[in-house]
């Protein structure tokens, strides 16, 4: 199973909607935004995505109330955590405890954002992934990442 990883989009519509054509062209099974959407506007683009999708809040998220209410249900409060095809991830915005989460053994992947910065390593067993910045606000290039679940092996894509 191939999932797609993104965060940090931050209204830049149309570095999303690159992100969400590019998902689907590459057939994913699953979305995962590790938060900072900022408004609610920017949830449309999230309809044309052709799989599920699920999100967390984010620091610079702020009418969460309408957020919740266009996404559906799919933006959850961090800390998130759900199984996909047998591996146990759990995702947060904020890095300032990612490697305490992967040290505890319990998850399989952490994902996180809030940086802006790509990162693909593993800590111990556990392999963390932030996708960088769709938005490009921050360094100037629009990044997700791609995670197949069968080989756990991720990559990070500039958009």
């Amino acid at each position: 199973m191939l999932i797609g990883i993104l965060a940090d989009t931050h209204d830049n519509q149309p570095m999303t909607k690159k992100a969400v054509e590019f998902f689907n062209a590459r057939n994913v099974g699953y979305v995962i935004h590790a938060g900072d959407f900022t408004s609610p506007f920017t949830l449309k683009l999230f309809k044309e995505l052709k799989c599920k999708y699920v999100g967390i809040f984010g620091n610079n998220d702020g009418d969460k109330l309408l957020l919740q209410d266009r996404a559906e249900g799919n933006i959850k409060n961090q800390p998130h955590t759900l199984t996909l095809n047998g591996k146990r991830i759990v995702v947060v915005h904020e890095h300032h405890i990612v490697n305490a989460l992967a040290d505890s053994g319990h998850y399989d992947i952490v994902i996180y954002g809030h940086t802006h910065e790509p990162v693909v390593k593993k800590v111990k067993d556990t392999l963390l992934i932030n996708p960088g910045e769709v938005c490009g606000w921050l360094y100037g290039k629009s990044t997700a990442a791609l995670l197949d679940l069968n080989t756990m092996q991720a990559e990070i894509i500039e958009l």
